[in-house]
């Protein structure tokens, strides 16, 4: 391999081992390798060899750098400080790493490392905060919805690349490390109490069944099933968790909500989903905006039309709703299209007969799969975390996935 290829390759590889590695447990973590990499995006445009683009790789731009101009359309229309540009912004700075991950691909042992190891630091720091801090919901350094969900989309991730694992010449070591990154990705997240990233997680479970099944006998598949079903009697039934306590809150506050009590959790989301569906029928074609947004549920509130809780919230908990009362249709449609194009692309790698490719297949077609749960609850793309985590592991799962898929 030529230095002036292994020098930027490894550049690479650091900036992503970085990005899955240290996301959730050093302040602003998840911003380090997305840096790095930006920084390298602009030096690749700013040189004479320039990747060569693909339909797809087009499509992948597309999504992230209309979804980023929404954004700030909306700032410049409606004159919103400098501040509120900076998360649009971010899916553009993605959109530029992107050349540089397409160009210099990182290495695959050090991308599954780097989650690996995210995912271990992860349960273990929420595991302490938990245990030791007698912090009610471990949330690391970010709110901790968002560590709790970015912690199991990283254990999420760690399974899918099992599959790599299996390919390598000292596979043991590579399979336990990933499972020891499995394991403490999903533990904080439960460690968090985030209930929304457990939504999903059975047809999480069935998207891996489905790509992974042929190669288990059945024997195994009834012994996994089985293990599967032991290890949540376990997480339910062990206090330290905290699981047992959050799923019996949410039952108490969906009796409540049916009683009339709202001042809850789960009830104050359903009176903002409420409020939110008012807005945008009201204003179906681009909504209210930021800046209008929590007036207008004020206004709504003081109509008597929604509950008093809705004017304590900035956003519905909600990604579409969110972007439906605040960009109206065009809203929805640029977070659709930033859905479907991965879903799109890593759809025909589930079936690879690589497992490598399988394995980064699997791990692009989750990451809108889990964001599309995880915002049934909260808009998670508000978040700087929420921005980063998707749109940064986007074109490191798309140039991974394009790159490997070209090697015989």
């Amino acid at each position: 391999m030529p230095a002036t290829f292994f020098l930027p390759s490894f550049y690479s590889s650091i900036a992503v081992f970085l990005l899955g590695a240290i996301a959730l447990v050093v302040s602003s973590g998840y911003s380090v390798g997305a840096a790095l990499l930006l920084l390298g995006g602009l030096y690749v445009l700013c040189s004479r060899h320039k990747p060569a683009l693909t339909k797809q790789d087009w499509l992948v731009l597309a999504a992230l750098v209309l979804y980023g101009l929404m954004g700030i359309i909306e700032g410049l229309f409606y004159q919103y400080p400098s501040r509120a540009y900076d998360l649009p912004s971010r899916f553009l700075a993605a959109a530029i790493a992107l050349f540089f991950v397409l160009k210099y691909p990182p290495r695959l042992t050090w991308v599954w490392a780097g989650l690996a190891t995210g995912g271990v630091l992860a349960g273990c720091w929420a595991g302490y905060q938990k245990i030791f801090l007698h912090i009610d919901r471990a949330k690391g350094f970010t709110h901790v919805i968002q560590f709790g969900n970015i912690s199991m989309l990283t254990g999420l991730f760690c399974l899918a690349g099992l599959a790599w694992a299996c390919t390598r010449p000292n596979k043991r070591g590579w399979i336990l490390w990933l499972s020891l990154g499995a394991l403490g990705g999903i533990a904080g997240s439960l460690f968090s109490g985030s209930r929304g990233g457990w939504i999903g997680l059975p047809l999480i479970a069935l998207i891996f069944f489905r790509v992974y099944h042929q190669y288990f006998s059945l024997r195994l598949k009834l012994l996994f099933s089985t293990a599967i079903v032991g290890l949540a009697v376990v997480i339910y039934s062990v206090p330290q968790f905290g699981v047992q306590q959050r799923i019996h809150e949410a039952i108490n506050n969906i009796s409540l909500y049916t009683q009339g009590q709202s001042n809850t959790s789960l009830g104050a989301r359903f009176e903002m989903w409420n409020g939110a569906s008012q807005l945008f029928m009201a204003k179906p074609i681009f909504g209210w905006g930021k800046a209008q947004y929590k007036s207008a549920m004020t206004e709504l509130a003081d109509q008597g039309k929604a509950h008093p809780v809705v004017k304590m919230f900035d956003h519905p908990h909600n990604e579409i709703l969110n972007n439906a009362a605040k960009q109206g249709i065009v809203g929805i449609l640029a977070l659709l299209f930033l859905y479907v194009v991965p879903l799109r692309l890593f759809a025909s790698g589930l079936r690879a007969a690589s497992l490598t490719q399988r394995s980064l297949a699997t791990a692009g077609f989750l990451l809108p799969i889990a964001y599309i749960d995880f915002g049934l609850s909260q808009a998670f793309l508000t978040h700087n975390s929420g921005v980063m985590v998707y749109a940064f592991w986007l074109i490191v799962l798309w140039g991974s996935y394009r790159f490997y898929s070209t090697q015989k």
